[in-house]
């Protein structure tokens, strides 16, 4: 029997900056603001995190304070030449005010949608990148670029295309440098770093 597609996460940090208008969909407005997630390491993941209209008039967000978002991870291709061509995003289906500490959990099930690539880093760690795509309802699927090391690394890279991945982990934030048009650019790209898999 098939198993079920599977996308849900938290995350618990500190807003980072005010809401903005995202988009439009169905006659809903969508906004996004920034999230800063601590991690046990202490470097600081900066997610953006969309909710709608009605989520961010039940709980304003107001820069500094921390906050609470259950929701999933989603993907969209990105058409206007600016800046990466596959966008993530975090969706709070709901957000509240707290004061814990931060967290940043997910646990996704989806189909491996490209051959997974296995290398070494510089240093000479083992690292794994893949392709998962979850599917959503109304036939759509996010598209979620995920990384695994180490002995986890090894396991993903004899995984094949249309294997179902079972796996938590986390989203993060990643600083790079792009040439474009011989001029350096810094860019950031988000990605889903694997901690289990079933």
């Amino acid at each position: 029997m098939e198993q079920q597609s599977l996308n849900q996460g938290l995350l618990r940090g500190k807003a980072a900056g005010g809401p903005r208008p995202s988009h439009l969909n169905h006659g809903t407005a969508y906004f996004s603001f920034p999230l800063e997630v601590e991690r046990l390491s202490g470097a600081t993941d900066t997610l953006n995190v969309i909710l709608s209209q009605q989520t961010l008039e039940a709980c304003p967000i107001i820069p500094g304070e921390t906050y609470e978002a259950i929701g999933e991870v989603r993907s969209f291709n990105n058409h206007s030449g600016v800046g990466g061509r596959l966008i993530i995003t975090f969706f709070a289906k709901s957000l509240i005010p707290t004061d814990g500490p931060h967290v940043n959990h997910l646990e996704l099930n989806g189909a491996l949608c490209k051959v997974p690539v296995l290398r070494r880093t510089p240093l000479g760690r083992e690292i794994c990148d893949l392709l998962l795509a979850v599917n959503r309802r109304y036939g759509r699927a996010d598209y979620l670029p995920c990384i695994a090391w180490g002995a986890l690394a090894r396991v993903c890279g004899d995984k094949e295309v249309g294997d179902t991945l079972c796996l938590t982990g986390r989203l993060q934030s990643r600083v790079y440098r792009k040439l474009v048009n011989g001029v350096e650019e810094e860019r950031v790209a988000y990605e889903v770093s694997i901690l289990t898999m079933e």
